[in-house]
């Protein structure tokens, strides 16, 4: 099954730098992997000429880019043609499965909510990573798409992290739980423990604080 991915080529503080030798390594390294390289088609074209795996790269134009330090709302509303933006366009048109990007993380929240949209009854994207544990890894979210959470948007981080868990890693009941500044009930603000309230009247496998 192939993988279709738009990578934003020109974003991030590097830019072609890094992406370039980045999308020609995954390429060698996923035989089943398409991707769509959104940017400067020129520079693109110049920075990927000695490519091994071009038959599986093809090139969209893009003639803006969203700088590291630019505003989100900027972003959304006057660079409709930035990498960013049109790599994301690719996933709403159905072109790609994904989009990868290194660049604004704000604007790339705040473009991805825009143009994407969230399922129903969840309210806001999150970031999610999985890091290491002793005794495996374990999915934590979110890492810094919101500054202010309320405790339904932490119930929804939750139940998007369950289905991810329970997509990724056919875990059919992936345990959930809230961190906080200790595992004991009485621990936390008002804003943890409401969520914790929420949580357990929920269907998700819910563990308490860790």
């Amino acid at each position: 099954v192939t993988i279709t991915v738009a990578v934003d080529m020109m974003s991030g503080d590097r830019g072609l730098q890094v992406t370039a030798p980045a999308v020609s390594q995954a390429l060698g390294r996923m035989p089943d992997l398409f991707v769509i390289a959104v940017g400067e088609q020129a520079a693109m074209a110049s920075a990927l000429e000695e490519l091994q795996n071009a038959d599986r790269l093809c090139f969209v134009a893009a003639s803006e880019v969203v700088e590291m330090n630019e505003p989100a709302a900027m972003a959304v509303r006057a660079k409709k043609d930035s990498s960013l933006r049109v790599s994301i366009n690719q996933v709403a048109e159905g072109a790609a499965d994904a989009c990868v990007s290194s660049g604004n993380t704000g604007a790339l929240m705040a473009t991805a909510r825009f143009v994407l949209k969230t399922l129903s009854g969840i309210d806001r994207p999150a970031i999610v990573s999985a890091l290491p544990r002793a005794d495996g890894h374990v999915h934590v979210l979110d890492l810094g798409a919101n500054v202010e959470s309320s405790p339904q948007h932490l119930l929804q981080f939750g139940m998007m992290g369950s289905s991810l868990v329970r997509s990724l890693e056919g875990i059919r009941e992936p345990t959930v739980a809230l961190l906080n500044i200790g595992s004991e009930e009485i621990k936390g603000n008002n804003t943890v423990k409401a969520a914790a309230e929420l949580f357990q009247d929920s269907p998700l496998n819910f563990v308490g604080y860790v």
